[in-house]
């Protein structure tokens, strides 16, 4: 409703839709047409809409006001009514290109054209939703940038304090982290650095609830002073190599880390992904994996099985290696090529289509001009505009294809060695019970066929390390996160230092299958959000997790 009592301020009105967009508040809105109607153009606003009407009563929906460009076959609205305010057409000219005729014909080109477009914002939100679902899966979680953090902090003499409300504290920024902070081109960058931080949080919904906590991630300047103080005094260290141990007694090798990039035609990254060669100390076999890796290997104090690396032995990984990245690199170029040329596609047919036809019509517009001029009308100024504006849309036709085929154009940029360290089995008593491949592989068989006989579809990503093994989906599109693990008997169970984290992050969506008895009689017991539900020994010597069999069995009952 309209409050005639209030006097017209554009300042108030501005105010009040933000009152009522902030507390969600449902008014009524009214929406005028200040355009006379005897003026040409709001006699073609009027045509126009007596023709929407008619489009809309044609089809039985309203949704062509939703998509004007495509029942109006691109025609451009603004320039229309410009056009009619500067008389730079007639008026007879204008109405009867928007007097459409609405036959049958017309109705189903409409429908296809408006199936299309919204087709196409179908097809865009879908993979909006695989890229967040990815990126779910992906993303560098809090857990792992606090661990570094409290490293670093210890390193230095620091402390991290958990607080009460459940938030984190920094009594006392130590000096030479601090002191990162006291570069000018840091604190230009990022800001000074304080000397205590009473209230942070490095997860990103605690900071949403708690406006008062900061933030501490990548871009803070606490959080930044802490990496550059690593990089200042450690960075020569990475490819010198380090010694870690594996407690699941698997590897016993190599694992060298490469950053690769992909450049476009334009000088642009249009990728970069950091590759982890592993490579087998007794046999020459290689293969990439995950550099999440890392995360399930136990550091060792001394670099002993690095001291007998040679020069000559390190170049030999390293090429061997760099070899083994190649095929690797080629089809990360592949995938980017394909989403690029998927780009190509929408920007050809909304882009260069669109672009063609301004143009098209353009000439069209000039030869009625010339036309008008050789009988005598004052139409020069109109003619410049028409040529100028012809021309702007010449040169955007000319810049678009040519960054459409620049960006389409990839290539591979050279390998950067980053670092390398060497992986021992752990030997030592008290280690991580042993991996049986063949009680897994039984684990994960009976895992699939129980997610396939409950009608959603499993996809296997054990060899990714993800931190879950399973990825599986249900009819309505819900994905549950699938860690198995499989014992010969009924022993206890194990979760990586990964694993662990990626089902506190992932909460409900994360499930853990103990398939005991495999290697008898298979019983599968589930548990829905392990992190929450089962209490874990962690065994910080070994960067493991274990859970008691007894405990997944008294809380699993029948697997859902």
């Amino acid at each position: 409703m309209i409050n005639y009592d209030i006097p017209w301020n554009p300042n108030r009105l501005e105010q009040r839709m933000g009152r009522i967009h902030r507390y969600g508040q449902m008014r009524e809105v009214f929406v005028f047409n200040l355009v006379a109607e005897d003026t040409r153009e709001g006699k073609v606003l009027k045509k126009l809409f007596d023709k929407l009407e008619e489009i809309k009563d044609a089809m039985g929906s309203d949704k062509v006001f939703d998509v004007l460009s495509e029942v109006l076959y691109g025609k451009n609205l603004a320039q229309i009514l410009m056009e009619a305010a500067a008389n730079a057409r007639s008026l007879d000219d204008i109405i009867k290109e928007i007097d459409i005729k609405i036959d049958d014909a017309y109705i189903a080109r409409v429908k296809e054209n408006l199936g299309d477009t919204l087709a196409t914002r179908h097809i865009d939100y879908t993979r909006i939703k695989e890229m967040a679902q990815k990126a779910k899966e992906s993303r560098l979680i809090p857990e792992y940038t606090q661990a570094f953090f409290e490293k670093v902090l210890q390193l230095e003499g620091g402390k991290l304090t958990r607080r009460k409300d459940g938030l984190l504290a920094v009594d006392a920024v130590p000096f030479d982290i601090r002191h990162v902070g006291d570069d000018e081109a840091f604190a230009m960058r990022f800001g000074a650095v304080a000397r205590s931080y009473p209230r942070i949080t490095f997860d990103k919904d605690t900071a949403f609830r708690n406006p008062d906590a900061e933030f501490l991630c990548f871009g803070h300047p606490l959080f930044e002073a802490a990496m550059t103080y690593v990089e200042r005094c450690f960075g020569d260290a990475a490819p010198q190599g380090a010694v870690f141990e594996d407690p699941d007694q698997r590897l016993d090798g190599f694992i060298l880390f490469y950053d690769a990039e992909i450049i476009d035609g334009r000088g642009s990254v249009a990728g970069k992904r950091l590759f982890a060669i592993y490579l087998a100390a007794d046999t020459p076999d290689a293969s990439v994996v995950n550099p999440a890796l890392l995360w399930d290997l136990a550091p060792q104090a001394s670099p002993e099985g690095l001291q007998s690396l040679t020069e000559s032995d390190l170049n030999g990984l390293k090429e061997k290696a760099a070899r083994s990245l190649l095929p690797h690199l080629a089809r990360y170029r592949k995938e980017l090529e394909a989403e690029r040329e998927r780009q190509a596609g929408i920007k050809k047919k909304y882009g260069i289509a669109s672009l063609d036809s301004l143009i098209l019509r353009y000439d069209r517009d000039l030869i009625d001009l010339q036309e008008r001029k050789e009988k005598g009308e004052n139409v020069d100024l109109a003619i410049r505009n028409k040529e100028s504006q012809k021309f702007s849309y010449e040169k955007a036709l000319e810049k678009l294809k040519l960054a459409i085929s620049q960006e389409k154009t990839l290539t591979m940029g050279s390998p950067r060695f980053v670092g390398i360290i060497r992986v021992v089995p752990k030997q030592s008593e008290g280690a991580a019970m042993r991996r049986d491949d063949e009680v897994e592989a039984i684990g994960m068989q009976v895992a699939m066929e129980y997610e396939r006989s409950r009608g959603r579809i499993p996809d296997d990503v054990s060899s990714e390390n993800l931190g879950f093994d399973i990825r599986s989906m249900d009819p309505a599109g819900v994905v549950r996160y699938i860690e198995v693990k499989a014992r010969a008997g009924a022993g206890d169970i194990e979760m990586t230092q990964n694993e662990w984290f990626k089902a506190k992050r992932f909460g409900d969506d994360y499930y853990l299958y103990a398939v005991f008895n495999a290697s008898s009689r298979p019983e599968l017991v589930a548990i829905k959000n392990p992190a929450a539900n089962l209490k874990a020994a962690e065994k910080i010597e070994l960067v493991r997790y274990v859970l008691d069999a007894e405990q997944i069995r008294n809380l699993g009952g029948s697997p859902c």
